[in-house]
Formats: C-alpha cells, sequence, structure tokens
C-alpha cells in the first residue's frame, strides 16, 4: 500500500498543478487585455492647442487641407430617470446652447431623445435593434448610438455636459477622432469621423458579438460599450489597419492641474449613469500602481491557498494509508 503513496501525490498534484494552469490561462490573457487598456495608446495625440496652431498655419498655405468631417453636431438625451420628459436641465441647456450659437451654419441634427434614437436604429441598423433594446444598462443604449451616428452621419457627438468655447473648425480637418484623458482609457464623450471610416465600422460591428454582462455594473457599461471599450477597439483598428492608413488622433482632455489648456471644450456636470461601484474603479483608476499590486498579493494568496490546500488532501490521504485516522 505504502508503494501507492507516490502515485497518489502525483496525481493530486498534477490535478492541482493542471487546474492552476488552466485558470491561469483563462484568466491571464483576459488580464493582459485589459492592463493594455490602461497602458500607452496607438495614434497620434494633439493637445487643443497644438489643433488650432496647425490650423491656422494650414491657413496661411496656396493648397488647402481637405476637410473630411461634415459640419454637424449630435447631442444625444435619454431621460431614464423621468421617461417621457424631454426638457434638458439648465446646466446642460446652457452648455448646448454654446457649442449652436458658435457654429451657426453648422447642421445640428435634432436632439436625440430615446424615441428618434431608436427610430434611427431601427430604420438605418435593423440588426442591431435587438441588442440596442436589450442593454441591461440605458447608458449603454446612448454609447451605442452616439458610435452609429458616427459611422452614418459623420460630424462631431457632444456630450451635454461640455460646452464649446470657441468654433470646432480646426478640428473637421482629421477623418476620425477621440479625445484623452491623459490617463487611464480613451474616452467617448466627444468623438468626430467623416462618414463610414472603418474604425466606426469596426466599432459598430463588433459590439453584438462582444458586449455581455460583466457581472459589475461599471465593467459591464465601460468593457462592453464605454469608455473601454472604445479603447480596445481603437488599439485593435490601428494594429490590424494597412500601413498606408494614417494614424488617428487623440486630442488632449487632461483635466488634471498638469494638463495642457483646453481650447475648445468646457466641462459641467456628468456622471448621470454611476452606479454602487464607480468610487471602486474611480479609486483604481487614480491608484492604478498599488491596485495592481493589491491584485497581484491576492491573485498570490489564492493560489497559495490552493497549494496549501493541495498538500493537506494529499498529507491526508498518506497517514490514512499508513493505519492513522486524522481527528477533526
Amino acid at each position: 500500500m505504502a508503494s501507492a503513496n507516490p502515485r497518489v501525490r502525483r496525481l493530486a498534484l498534477g490535478l492541482l498543478a493542471g487546474g492552476l494552469t488552466l485558470f491561469l490561462m483563462a484568466v491571464v490573457p483576459k488580464i493582459l487585455a485589459l492592463s493594455r487598456i490602461f497602458g500607452a495608446h496607438a495614434g497620434v495625440a494633439m493637445t487643443q492647442q497644438q489643433v488650432l496652431d496647425a490650423y491656422k498655419a494650414a491657413k496661411s498655405m496656396p493648397d488647402r487641407r481637405p476637410r473630411p468631417v461634415p459640419r454637424i453636431i449630435h447631442q444625444v438625451f435619454h431621460n431614464w430617470h423621468d421617461p417621457g420628459n424631454e426638457t434638458l436641465p439648465s446646466d446642460w441647456e446652457q452648455t448646448r446652447q454654446s457649442c449652436i450659437s458658435r457654429h451657426p451654419t453648422w447642421e445640428y441634427k435634432v436632439l436625440w431623445t430615446e424615441r428618434a434614437s431608436r427610430q434611427f436604429i431601427k430604420k438605418e441598423y435593423p440588426w442591431f435593434l435587438k441588442t440596442y433594446d436589450g442593454f441591461q444598462y440605458p447608458v449603454q443604449r446612448v454609447d451605442t448610438l452616439r458610435y452609429f451616428l458616427m459611422r452614418h452621419f459623420g460630424g462631431v457627438y457632444i456630450d451635454l455636459d461640455n460646452g464649446c468655447r470657441t468654433s470646432l473648425e480646426p478640428l473637421l480637418y482629421y477623418p476620425s477622432w477621440v479625445t484623452d484623458g491623459g490617463h487611464g482609457a480613451l474616452s467617448n464623450n466627444i468623438i468626430a469621423s467623416e462618414p463610414e471610416h472603418p474604425y466606426w465600422i469596426i466599432m459598430t460591428e463588433s459590439i453584438v458579438p462582444w458586449a455581455g454582462n460583466f457581472i459589475l455594473p461599471y465593467v459591464t457599461i465601460s468593457y462592453a460599450t464605454g469608455q473601454w471599450y472604445v479603447t480596445k477597439t481603437w488599439e485593435q483598428y490601428h494594429a490590424s489597419k494597412p500601413r498606408s492608413a494614417p494614424p488617428l488622433l487623440r486630442v488632449m482632455m487632461d483635466l488634471r492641474p498638469t494638463g495642457a489648456k483646453w481650447v475648445f471644450f468646457t466641462a459641467g456636470r456628468g456622471g448621470t449613469w454611476e452606479n454602487w461601484d464607480n468610487r471602486l474603479f474611480g479609486w483604481i483608476g487614480a491608484h492604478l500602481f498599488r491596485a495592481t499590486l493589491l491584485g497581484l498579493v491576492a491573485m498570490g494568496a489564492v493560489v497559495g491557498a490552493a497549494f496549501a490546500t493541495g498538500r493537506a488532501v494529499v498529507t491526508r490521504r498518506r497517514r490514512m494509508r499508513k493505519g492513522y485516522r486524522v481527528l477533526d
């Protein structure tokens, strides 16, 4: 019987090692994919002042630059706190008017209310309607709508809590761009594009197979359709685009004191989609190194506990085979 002990031990350790390997194979790629969202980003970063300077310099040149982005402004208002009430809060009406008044000759699309948004999706992208209606969180419909607006119409999308300091004309000379807060994921609060740009085609056509329930509300919203999804797809686009295609623009919107001055935009009250876990992930974003360290410690504790449990099982079996009874 004693000769069986090494075999039992090897079997138990083999099962433990195999289970741990499968666990790491499943978890590590997702962790690495998620970590890339918060690292250095592809594309070309420009401050708002640099965009303005480039515009002024180009105006003095004999050859005019092409202007791929149409003069259209999109804004979305889905009042899920008071369904059917389409009256904007006064502060959002002020920020909205700051953009309308500075672009009197631009086309201002209807304020995309819940009804108008669904009608647009139903008419132009009926294959997406089931997914659109089935989102767990209402803000996911606002997120995805803006991507389809960029693909279909092009123009500039602006969150209602962002206003305009001056004309956005200098930003129309870049085929497609997103905003970058300077740390963490990219943002979808202000975006722009020419119609049918490949980036927004990838964005819209990847939602159905990708979007799912990631358990936590913040993760589900951010990773399925929100900022994390924008960033993941941004990196995917740049990794797969032809070499002849130029990298896309990241317009810097860093709110930190050390960030570059905002030339085009203002920031007001947001946070309308916050859930119970927003503070947790806000802390993680502000303390990324510490959060990563704590995560590694926690993972080490789980692995250590699993190893200790495996050893205890092997020891128990060995003693029982020798004729001892382990007292509980």
